[in-house]
């Protein structure tokens, strides 16, 4: 799985520059991120501009763009190192957080707590953060796996909505939940009161949204009696992207990257448009 999960963080055809940094659940937040011995951190930016001269230097005489990829790189990392620590630290969150957030905020790792790191990025100018909750794949044992999946999520979610919402942050961050396919109502695998599962199912899957742009309280699309086939208000995934985009103020047609001479966009070439019928 780890090669999986790795690219959840990547920037795809984009550039090096554009990719996200996962922060680890245990130990340091972000590894080599503290300076190494004999390195203290008043010597650390004069270091960093000399070094920036030097590739500039070579980006002058050989044009590789991974070279200002290169040189960005390092200035993050060392913005990194003057924030992150204050990030991950929640010692000063008071009492009510964790009433809100629930008792596994408290616990490094927990979904709970990767919510809660969610509203700290966010009020911070981080302007995209994912988390990540794993073991949904239940192909069998759903009576006793899906329950502690749920309860796992519920009260993290909430939170962190209510939480940006109480702050003023909600008007202006979107909230989306949801993985990249949908499960079939039927059974799979064995079929017992203790032990059965629901198979992949590409054809239809929901997810819900909040905040900023987003029309709340309603429910678009609408499947057959089976979950089976869209029978009402079908959305693609291109679509959904260029709602997306739409809601950050960016026409999809005309958001292009040029990769290997081509001018890729994220909607395809295929039409797409915005749902409006979710827009507020």
């Amino acid at each position: 799985m780890q090669a999986i999960s790795a690219r959840l963080w990547s920037a795809g055809f984009l550039s090096a520059r554009y990719s996200g940094v996962a922060l680890r659940s245990s130990g340091d937040p972000v590894l080599y991120i503290n300076n190494p011995e004999g390195a203290p951190s008043p010597v650390r930016r004069p270091m960093l501009d000399a070094l920036s001269e030097l590739n500039q230097i070579h980006y002058s005489k050989i044009g590789d763009p991974e070279t200002l990829v290169r040189i960005a790189q390092f200035e993050m990392a060392f913005r990194m190192q003057t924030s992150v620590p204050e990030l991950t630290d929640l010692s000063k969150e008071p009492a009510s957080t964790y009433k809100l957030y629930g008792e596994d905020a408290r616990k490094s790792g927990t979904f709970a707590q990767s919510c809660l790191m969610a509203r700290r990025l966010v009020e911070r100018g981080v302007r995209f953060v994912q988390i990540y909750h794993r073991g949904w794949d239940l192909h069998a044992n759903i009576p006793e796996v899906l329950p502690s999946q749920c309860k796992d999520v519920d009260q993290g979610c909430w939170a962190l909505v209510q939480d940006l919402k109480a702050r003023g942050l909600l008007d202006s961050t979107v909230v989306i939940w949801g993985g990249e396919f949908g499960r079939t109502v039927y059974s799979q695998s064995t079929l017992t009161p203790t032990d059965h599962g629901r198979d992949h199912h590409p054809r239809c899957f929901s997810l819900w949204m909040a905040g900023g742009g987003v029309k709340g309280g309603i429910v678009h699309g609408e499947t057959d009696e089976f979950s089976y086939n869209i029978v009402k208000d079908p959305v693609h995934v291109h679509d959904f992207q260029a709602t997306l985009l739409h809601l950050f103020g960016i026409n999809h047609e005309k958001f292009t990257y040029k990769y290997q001479g081509l001018d890729q966009r994220l909607t395809g070439v295929e039409s797409a448009s915005p749902v409006k019928a979710i827009l507020a």
